[in-house]
């Protein structure tokens, strides 16, 4: 699940939304056990996590993002905040623990 939330200044976050995602396939190369070996790494899902968030329409509408909406979203939150103010932000992929965990060492 990919998930997009607004970290305030006191370190609350507040969930904007949780409805997208992706998928990584495995396969086995025949490796005694069954063991698959894990290869992913932060830098190589990065992509897939920021491609989850993207407009369907990014091509069409140039947007790098769907900054309008997610200002929406807050406002409905109680949070102050615009398109203009969202996209002046940084940006971060932040991963789980448990996908930290999974993942190959870098």
């Amino acid at each position: 699940m990919v998930s997009e939330l607004a970290i305030l200044e006191d370190g609350r976050r507040v969930l904007l939304h949780a409805e997208r995602g992706f998928t990584l396939t495995a396969r086995s190369t025949g490796v005694p056990g069954g063991v698959i070996p894990l290869v992913e790494t932060r830098e190589s899902i990065t992509p897939n996590v920021l491609n989850a968030v993207l407009p369907d329409d990014a091509e069409e509408s140039a947007e790098e993002h769907p900054w309008s909406w997610l200002a929406e979203l807050a406002r409905a939150r109680g949070l102050d905040a615009t398109a203009e103010d969202l996209r002046a932000l940084p940006y971060q992929v932040v991963f789980t623990d448990t996908v930290t965990r999974w993942l190959a060492p870098t």
